[in-house]
């Protein structure tokens, strides 16, 4: 199995994209989850959906044939936009925009894949994720993400602690604040797109929350959070690869379960350890 992996180029591409979305994910997840913005991801995955839908209604319609992962990505960022957007009009209820956009994802998709004639292969590896369908192309693209991702959280990693703890002290002292949330929750839109090909469209939110659940039960301060948020996305989602080609399934689910998994232990081990 393991000689599958270096012998095929679709696995490596797979696994390599695998990893980068392992390390990614987890990373921008610490920030979302401390910021209670958990169900975002979520919102953010149905547009991409919208978008990955639209895509695939062009191509049938046109034989343009684009690469779906653009259009979604594209859908992923306009509709963070449109939170922002809705944040600001309903300022005391602010909660709010995200089910108004999550509902408006899943409204688009159900019309581009009606247009489109119904589910196809194409799209129901975008839903549950596929080890057979990253591209050398994905790879790289998903590996730019990773680039900005990374710098972004080098550079405002100081400004992002603090707004994760204290917004209304973050404001005070004179930090842009919609601003770097503006960068925050287009990066949050990208990764969510760029993740959609390995664990699919309806569980790419798990792995920017549930390492992170398990994580917050065990860590002893903030960067250890991170660190073993990291880990634990890795170990779920290369055994996820793993697991979907040998058992022939959605990498996608495997990856949930053993999150599941991961998370069930922290929680247990958290339980001894205080014992």
């Amino acid at each position: 199995m393991l000689m599958d992996f270096f012998r095929f180029e679709f696995l490596q591409n797979a696994l390599y994209t695998g990893i980068i979305i392992g390390f990614i994910a987890p990373l921008l997840g610490v920030f979302v989850v401390i910021r209670r913005l958990s169900l975002i991801a979520d919102a953010l995955s149905h547009v991409a959906l919208a978008g990955i839908a639209f895509s695939l209604f062009i191509d049938k319609k046109y034989a343009i044939g684009t690469n779906p992962l653009y259009a979604g990505m594209s859908f992923s960022v306009i509709g963070a936009l449109f939170i922002e957007r809705l944040r600001s009009v309903y300022k005391h209820y602010q909660e709010l925009a995200i089910p108004i956009i999550l509902s408006g994802g899943i409204g688009l998709s159900v019309i581009f894949i009606s247009l489109a004639d119904g589910f196809n292969a194409d799209l129901f590896s975008y839903l549950f994720g596929s080890v057979s369908a990253v591209t050398r192309e994905d790879l790289w693209l998903i590996f730019g993400i990773a680039v900005a991702v990374v710098l972004t959280i080098v550079f405002l990693y100081k400004e992002l602690f603090l707004l994760s703890f204290d917004e209304e002290y973050a404001k005070a002292t004179g930090l842009k604040a919609k601003t770097i949330h503006f960068v925050f929750i287009v990066m949050v839109a990208l990764v969510i797109a760029a993740s959609m090909r390995v664990v699919g469209i309806l569980l790419v939110s798990s792995l920017m929350t549930l390492p992170v659940a398990a994580s917050i039960r065990i860590a002893n301060g903030f960067k250890q959070t991170i660190y073993l948020s990291i880990i634990f996305g890795e170990i779920a989602v290369i055994g996820g690869i793993f697991s979907g080609y040998v058992l022939d399934i959605a990498p996608g689910g495997a990856i949930v379960m053993i999150s599941i998994v991961i998370l069930m232990g922290a929680i247990l081990f958290k339980k001894w350890r205080t014992s």
